[in-house]
């Protein structure tokens, strides 16, 4: 069997934002890195803005003081498209609703779902809980209101309401206008 021939690619490969990013979300500062690693600060400031790539050496001694694999750093991101309306329809219940899946029915970390809520549309008649940490809504067009327990909220386009996610609510469209609203749960809620 005949080997494919590769060509290689003259393309540079950008790591340094990683790298950027694996620093600061330690909060260790240029000169910190520069202490733990040896390299020289001017170094490193022009390794994360892709001025000059690091030696292997470097490389290794850079991610062991991030705590950073190597892989990592050269592995492209995961990424999901959900292109308006593609999203898949979900149903969690109520009257006059339409729910989009927004994010990758794989993402543990969040949802986000996308409600299009129809005039005098409204919510489970009883309260219900969601099993996430956090419950967000966000109204993108028109004006809803959220039950929870002890209170009520009326929200017009532009606001958002967060709250725990086990806290039991319903919602209703108090209006003869359609309604719009974005959901996120944080994490994604259990199955």
């Amino acid at each position: 069997m005949k080997a494919l021939p590769v060509e290689p690619s003259n393309v540079p490969v950008a790591i340094g934002s990683r790298i950027r990013a694996a620093r600061q979300s330690q909060r260790l500062t240029i000169e910190q890195v520069a202490d733990a690693t040896g390299l020289t600060k001017g170094f490193l400031s022009r390794v994360e803005r892709d001025l000059t790539s690091p030696s292997v050496a470097s490389l290794v001694t850079l991610c062991q003081v991030l705590s950073v694999s190597i892989g990592d750093l050269f592995a492209a991101p995961e990424t999901h498209l959900t292109r308006r309306d593609d999203g898949p329809r979900i149903s969690l219940g109520g009257q006059g609703i339409v729910e989009r899946l927004l994010t990758a029915r794989s993402e543990r970390r969040l949802q986000i779902l996308q409600a299009s809520i129809e005039p005098r549309g409204r919510g489970e008649s009883e309260l219900y809980a969601v099993d996430c940490d956090v419950d967000v809504l966000h109204v993108v067009k028109g004006r809803i209101k959220l039950i929870l327990t002890n209170e009520e909220y009326e929200l017009e386009e532009g606001d958002t309401l967060s709250f725990p996610g086990r806290e039991p609510h319903t919602w209703v469209n108090p209006t003869d206008e359609p309604v719009e609203v974005l959901w996120i749960l944080v994490p994604a809620a259990s199955r």
